[in-house]
């Protein structure tokens, strides 16, 4: 009976540890002036997330498909240079505003700020030299990796001395991000991770078979520069509509404006629930591997993107081209151009606040 007891307490232990799982590093290389960059390899009894100090990256995302085969389930590369040579912005944290700015200008405190102009006569991502360009001081805790960056008042025009703390945890099979921001001076900020997941694996095709729920009933269209007009649009009766899981290619080249503009998915979904509440952003599913990733997060918004800009041109392990459509993103977020959009959910953050958000990803399998 004793013996019986002990098996089943060590056991216990066993399973119990291997959820907490370990977190190693290892060195990644050196930048082009010297820095030394680091990668953390995060292990549960299920998933292995790979995340490096440079542009706070998700460098993979191995978990099993529904018949135990382990495959990587994040677009990204083998090696730091890859990434020093990055234009898509793979596993990213991008900043110190997500998405885009509007021909690289807003208001606040009522003086006018100019970003740089990246995208089409618009700031994205932070400007020419964002947050995903940095290598972040990092610092293991329980389950993961902290990272921290200090971005300096007048970083890519934006006021303030910015503070961003973005924290990785692998609990089973969730991978948790924790972002906070803290500033000395009324600034602007929205930060997100970029990471394209193809859950059928690096290298299996597209991801227009896939089927995606997004817990939204309305979105943000957009203009041609993909600055969106203001408008909360529903869904209903569009392609925008996921409000039940839908094949992702079933509508993507239907004649509808939005579509047009950008080429596939591109937009901001307008996700149900409070701000700052924890709550589903989306879940996609893709039926040949089994593999389900369900996002969670506080962000009032989601932007699905479809990889329309992937044209082949950049390679994975093994030299896999990722071409169109290989990869989608999950962006959670504040909504596009916040800052010169007063009725949408506040980006600005001033002295003595704390800018707080949690976006999870979950991994499992359905047969």
């Amino acid at each position: 009976m004793t013996m019986r007891w002990l098996t089943v307490m060590l056991l216990s232990m066993t399973t119990a540890m291997a959820a907490h799982g370990s977190v190693t590093k290892a060195s990644f290389g050196t930048t082009p002036d010297g820095t030394a960059v680091d990668v953390y390899t995060l292990k549960s009894d299920t998933v292995e997330a790979r995340i490096t100090n440079y542009g706070a990256r998700i460098v993979s995302i191995k978990t099993a498909d529904k018949n135990g085969k382990v495959a990587d389930v994040v677009l990204g590369y083998d090696t730091l240079a890859g990434y020093l040579a990055d234009t898509a912005y793979f596993g990213a944290v991008v900043g110190r505003y997500g998405n885009r700015i509007a021909h690289g200008e807003f208001k606040l405190d009522g003086k006018t700020y100019h970003l740089p102009i990246n995208n089409g006569g618009n700031s994205l991502h932070g400007g020419t030299t964002g947050f995903d360009k940095h290598v972040w001081k990092a610092r293991e805790v329980p389950e993961g990796v902290e990272l921290t960056l200090v971005s300096k008042d007048g970083d890519q025009g934006y006021p303030g001395t910015l503070t961003a703390h973005v924290r990785y945890t692998l609990h089973h099979n969730a991978l948790r991000i924790d972002y906070s921001a803290s500033t000395d001076k009324d600034t602007v900020v929205n930060l997100t991770n970029h990471s394209y997941f193809n859950l059928g694996g690096i290298g299996s095709g597209t991801i227009l078979n896939d089927e995606i729920m997004i817990a939204a009933d309305k979105y943000t269209p957009a203009d041609v520069g993909l600055i969106p007009t203001g408008e909360l649009a529903p869904v209903e009766g569009t392609p925008m509509d996921f409000r039940k899981a839908t094949v992702i290619g079933k509508r993507i080249h239907d004649n509808f404006e939005q579509l047009k503009i950008a080429g596939g998915y591109d937009q901001n979904w307008v996700l149900r629930g409070s701000n700052g509440e924890i709550k589903t952003a989306a879940r996609v599913h893709d039926p040949v591997s089994g593999r389900v990733l369900t996002v969670t997060t506080t962000e009032p918004g989601v932007q699905f993107y479809t990889g329309n800009f992937l044209d082949g041109t950049l390679h994975g392990p093994g030299g896999v081209a990722y071409g169109k459509n290989t990869g989608l993103c999950l962006e959670t977020q504040h909504f596009p151009d916040s800052p010169n959009h007063p009725s949408f959910p506040t980006t600005e953050l001033k002295p003595g606040q704390s800018r707080h958000s949690t976006t999870t990803f979950t991994f499992s399998t359905e047969k």
